[in-house]
């Protein structure tokens, strides 16, 4: 019999062959003959099930291709400069085709946001499904805005929610969709600005009260585009889904597993167990258990679930709603391990030794019962000595074995030298109806710290496990920083009055004794958040470049597969290397795995931006009552329009204009990220002690507006230009500006950042 075509042969066909994909022809084409024809058709129609082809009569096609001539938009270049475009409608399931443009030497110029009639052609074997080739330019294409509505006589305006945002949009009559005044909106630009007058736009949305509860969150969401609305598909899998039996599975329903989480979670997707080694060879040791939703049973590739879960990346997390990777019929449900049911998990059972060092693992899949959905705070209580009715049962035979573990994993992370960054999270407490009850930093408990361990290490066990049956996954990348970030960190440690190791490998323990150094002094925020702003960011791959903030050199995420498509891709990686059931790892998930790692890199840092702007919105909100108070903070940032302060009663950020720094002209040193003012010599930097008063706070942008009353404790010293005396333009004169390298005259005052 002739070897069938691999899924990806069928595809490269079709997609070169568009003519001939009809089933005759495709068996034509590969030589299938007989009893492999009906092998061939089902293959055909799991593509067609999995949404991959689509059927059009008796022939076959890639769901959604594109018209040879089309209208399309241009998204901009890349930082490798490939130009870059898209359709402006989508309607089939699933991401949109990428366009790489190719440009000819006269072709018009075109940039982000121009629409082009341009002519496609098919490719296959890239990382895009189309080349496109201008034909003609035909204008910019409708920007989205979003904002609050003001009604005028003669329709009204828009004003922008964004920080920084000073511009307003005219809206005429009969583009107002009805909007009411105040209301927030979704609206179109149109045309070029006139000019004259403000742009205009037209309201495409009406969003409703943005001072109704869950309007901050929302805004954050249609803002950053994030998927908050599952398809009906994805929602029908999602409702008849049953719970797992327990068929080849492993049954751990034996083992006294617990789950440990804030109070208020909503889904459970790790448990936790401790027990001595009973191996002679190992004295002191500990068997520990981690056991995590088995996600994969659920949601397998191709689905509509998948493909939705892809799309979104990971859960989003607000203050006042959660928007989640499943349906809460999965994470809520049937993937969250409650307690006292049975519940299908994916399990790593590690061996370490008296010192924390891990000497064995294994893994399985199985089906467990929790004992006990516990909260931190339940959990730190019982060890403290304060157990209540659901922990007592549990404090000698689950909780004190945990913390005995724990306390050889802190050996261990204490030889391994993690960044051991100081940041303390902000907590903001909602009331039923939306408002701001309080802000707080959350308190961190040692049972936090120990889920934090388990977790680190079954991740570690998982990268470890798949490189060893050499089979593809997703790597949790951190690299190392940049050598000029770490100058620049050096740099604002010296004049804190502190060193960091200068010409050697950086090691994260350089920089955890250089924070050692500030601890408990006045610099000690400055130079973690410095050395935080110094690291690069973390993402997904499929090459194993090591994780320097965790100082360990194989690290995968495998613990939270309810909120991260990452840790999905994991686990199916381990059902297709144990061969444990036919939903492991697809072809398609391994031929798409870097591609795969770019997404949803990229959707966590949508959701960060979209959950860091909720929160400075709602802050603003709490602080819009006081305005006219006066706070205590520190400088975070320095910029040549001002001065970023973050406060330290709720760690909310806001700006001092430079028009309120003092009352002379500064001179700003982008190296040093200093002001200088050029009559007093007064030098500003980052982790000085301020004391401002709140001019203003915008709950709908989250911007904060401060103005500069004292540094160090000492009265802001007054320039010539507070008597009234400026040189040419409001520049400082000539004869009183310092020259590079003089030190300040001694009759002036300079209030330093130093230690």
């Amino acid at each position: 019999m002739k070897q069938l075509p691999t899924r990806q042969d069928l595809l490269k066909w079709i997609a070169e062959n568009p003519g001939e994909t009809a089933k005759r022809d495709i068996a034509r084409a590969f030589g299938i003959k007989g009893a492999a024809r009906i092998e061939l058709k089902r293959m055909l129609k799991e593509l067609a099930d999995e949404g991959v082809l689509e059927k059009k009569a008796r022939r076959f096609a890639e769901p959604g291709d594109l018209p040879p001539i089309q209208v399309i938009e241009i998204v901009g270049p890349d930082r490798s400069g490939d130009l870059w475009a898209k359709v402006l409608e989508w309607r089939v399931e699933g991401e949109p085709p990428r366009i790489l443009m190719q440009t000819g030497r006269d072709d018009p110029a075109v940039g982000r946001g121009d629409r082009v009639l341009a002519r496609l052609e098919k490719v296959s074997g890239e990382e895009h499904a189309y080349v496109g080739r201008i034909i003609r330019k035909l204008g910019q294409t409708a920007q989205r805005i979003l904002g609050i509505f003001r009604l005028g006589a003669e329709g009204g305006r828009i004003l922008p929610i964004d920080k920084g945002e000073a511009k307003e949009w005219a809206v005429s009559r009969d583009n107002t969709a009805d909007a009411r005044d105040g209301e927030l909106v979704e609206a179109e630009l149109l045309g070029k600005r006139q000019s004259l007058g403000l742009p205009r736009a037209k309201i495409v949305a009406r969003l409703g009260d943005p001072g109704a509860p869950k309007a901050v969150s929302l805004i954050a969401i249609h803002q950053h585009g994030i998927p908050d609305v599952f398809p009906d598909e994805a929602l029908r899998q999602a409702g008849s889904a049953k719970p797992a039996p327990l068929g080849k599975r492993e049954d751990l329903r034996h083992l006294d597993l617990v789950t440990i989480d804030p109070v208020d979670a909503r889904d459970r997707d790790d448990a936790v167990l401790a027990l001595a080694d009973e191996d002679p060879s190992n004295p002191g040791g500990f068997r520990l258990w981690v056991a995590i939703a088995d996600v994969a049973h659920y949601v397998t590739p191709g689905s509509a679930l998948d493909r939705e879960a892809k799309k979104r990346g990971n859960s989003t997390y607000f203050p006042d709603r959660v928007v989640p990777m499943l349906p809460d019929a999965l994470s809520g449900d049937l993937c969250s391990l409650h307690e006292n049911v049975d519940r299908a998990c994916m399990a790593v059972e590690m061996r370490i030794d008296a010192e924390g060092r891990k000497i064995a693992q294994r893994f399985t899949r199985g089906l467990m019962r929790s004992k006990a959905s516990l909260s931190y705070e339940m959990v730190q209580e019982a060890i403290d000595g304060r157990p209540d009715d659901k922990t007592a049962p549990l404090l000698e035979t689950v909780l004190k074995p945990l913390y005995a573990a724990y306390a050889a994993l802190k050996r261990a992370r204490a030889a391994r030298q993690p960044l051991e960054l100081d940041l303390p999270e902000r907590r903001i407490i909602l009331s039923d109806e939306g408002k701001v009850l309080s802000v707080a930093f959350k308190e961190r408990f040692d049972a936090h710290k120990l889920i934090e361990e388990f977790m680190v290490l079954a991740n570690v066990a998982a990268a470890e496990e798949l490189q060893k049956l050499k089979s593809p996954l997703l790597f949790r990348v951190h690299e190392e920083p940049a050598p000029d970030k770490i100058d620049a960190l050096r740099e604002t440690a010296v004049a804190s009055g502190f060193t960091l190791a200068k010409g050697q490998v950086l090691k994260t323990a350089h920089l955890n004794a250089l924070l050692k150094q500030a601890e408990g002094t006045d610099h000690q925020e400055l130079m973690n958040l410095t050395t935080l702003r110094s690291m690069t960011q973390a993402y997904y791959g499929p090459d194993n470049l090591g994780h320097f903030g965790l100082a360990l050199k194989d690290y995968a995420h495998f613990t939270s597969p309810i909120r991260r498509y990452s840790d999905l891709i994991v686990h199916r990686s381990l059902i297709k290397a144990h061969g444990w059931g036919d939903d492991g790892l697809s072809r398609e998930d391994i031929e798409l795995l870097a591609e795969t790692a770019k997404q949803i890199s990229d959707s966590e840092r949508r959701s960060m931006a979209a959950e860091r702007d909720t929160t400075d919105r709602y802050l603003a909100a709490w602080l819009s009552d006081r305005v006219g108070a006066e706070f205590s903070g520190r400088i975070s940032g320095v910029q040549k329009f001002g001065l970023f302060v973050r406060l330290d009663e709720s760690g909310a950020d806001g700006l001092v204009p430079i028009r309120e720094v003092g009352r002379e002209f500064f001179h700003y040193d982008p190296d040093s990220q200093t002001l200088m003012g050029a009559e007093t010599g007064l030098e500003i930097g980052i982790g000085a002690r301020v004391t401002v008063r709140l001019r203003e706070a915008a709950p709908i942008s989250g911007g904060l507006i401060l103005e500069l009353l004292s540094i160090d404790d000492q009265s802001l010293p007054s320039g010539r230009a507070s008597r009234g005396r400026k040189g040419p333009r409001g520049k400082p004169y000539k004869s009183r500006t310092r020259r590079e390298g003089e030190k300040p005259a001694k009759s002036r005052k300079v209030i330093r950042t130093r230690k």
